[in-house]
């Protein structure tokens, strides 16, 4: 099934994207052409092969965790431009009203 103008308009509207009737035409048969080759990778797979996250075994390498003291918190804060009850003070970069 080719993937139409209409199909990627329809896609660039839920994505919120703006496209010119020209980039329509431009990328239909490029996304067609991707949406094609992501579909044949599903045909490769036999039925003997079982899925797999990993094209190689991978093993875990990391050391185990062990309890350590930590440097007090009063000595990290006390080079930190701004504190507040006991924490880093950063600049806000979210609005609550969102």
């Amino acid at each position: 099934m080719a993937l139409t103008a209409q199909d990627v308009a329809r896609l660039a509207d839920l994505a919120r994207i703006e496209l010119t009737e020209e980039e329509l035409a431009r990328l239909a048969p490029q996304l067609d052409v991707i949406l094609t080759s992501v579909a044949s990778v599903a045909e490769v797979a036999e039925a003997d092969v079982p899925p797999m996250s990993h094209a190689v075994p991978l093993v875990n390498v990391f050391r185990e965790d062990q309890v350590r003291p930590s440097f007090p918190a009063s000595a990290m804060l006390a080079a930190a431009p701004a504190v507040e009850d006991g924490q880093f003070r950063v600049p806000r970069i979210l609005d609550l009203e969102q």
